[in-house]
Order: C-alpha cells, then sequence, then structure tokens
C-alpha cells in the first residue's frame, strides 16, 4: 500500500502545480457572471440549429423556395408571402408579420400556431434553440 501512494505522489504534486496558487491578480472571476455571448457566436449556433431546416428551406439571397418556402428575408416579411411559394389556407389566414414572437409561436408547435399549415415539422422543443434560429433569420437580410 505504501509504494502505492507514493508512486502517486508526483502526479498529486503536478496537479497542485496546475491550480497556479500565489496572490490574486484582479483577474479571478469567482462570484462574477459570464460577459454575454457575442452576436456572431449566437447567429452560429442558429445556423446549427438551422440545419434541422436544410431539407426544406433556403436561406439565400436569391430566396429560392424547396419544399418549404426560402427563409432569407422573413423576419419582418408578411406571413405566407414568399414570391412563389403556394402556401395552406391555414397560413394564409394566419395574416401578421413574422416577428420575433410569430416566429417564436410557429416553431414551437408550427401545426398549433396555424392549422393546417403544411409544414410537418414538429417544432423546436427547446427555447434557447428557438432564440438562437430567430437571431439567426433575422441576420438574413
Amino acid at each position: 500500500m505504501k509504494v502505492a501512494a507514493f508512486a502517486a505522489l508526483p502526479l498529486l504534486f503536478a496537479i497542485a502545480a496546475c491550480g497556479g496558487g500565489g496572490e490574486a491578480t484582479g483577474s479571478d472571476t469567482v462570484g462574477q457572471t459570464a460577459a454575454p455571448e457575442p452576436v456572431a457566436a449566437v447567429a452560429k449556433t442558429g445556423e446549427d440549429v438551422f440545419k434541422k431546416c436544410m431539407a426544406c428551406h433556403t436561406v439565400t439571397p436569391e430566396g429560392r423556395n424547396g419544399i418549404g418556402p426560402g427563409l432569407h428575408g422573413i423576419t419582418g416579411r408578411a406571413v405566407a408571402s414568399a414570391p412563389g411559394f403556394t402556401y395552406s389556407n391555414g397560413l394564409k389566414a394566419k395574416g401578421g408579420v413574422w416577428d420575433e414572437a410569430n416566429l417564436d409561436a410557429f416553431l414551437t408547435a408550427p401545426a398549433k400556431w396555424a392549422p393546417g399549415t403544411k409544414m410537418m415539422f414538429a417544432g423546436i422543443n427547446d427555447a434557447a434553440d428557438r432564440k438562437a434560429l430567430i437571431d439567426y433569420l433575422a441576420t438574413l437580410k
């Protein structure tokens, strides 16, 4: 037993050395909150979430429609108004504009927000993922 304990001593010293020790330099973060995430990092996260949508939607400036409408410039656009896309009556009847609140409600549960929608996607349960996706879509102007 004593041999194993002595063999572990160098490892313990190495681990202790990594801790730094010494005096505080003012850069300690104990009790502080992290800085807000930069916008680019949020957009990247939203771009990652958008990968779930890529099978049906595009985000290119030319607004090419796929199975679903092109989403470039969707923020602030009238609901069911992408040129050249045939929308369901349920979505056309919804009216309004794609603002953050409407996008959030639609992305939470598309069929619940717009009964009769052709969008077969069940929705995005995670609020942070929805927010990141909406923030990403808002950058596509």
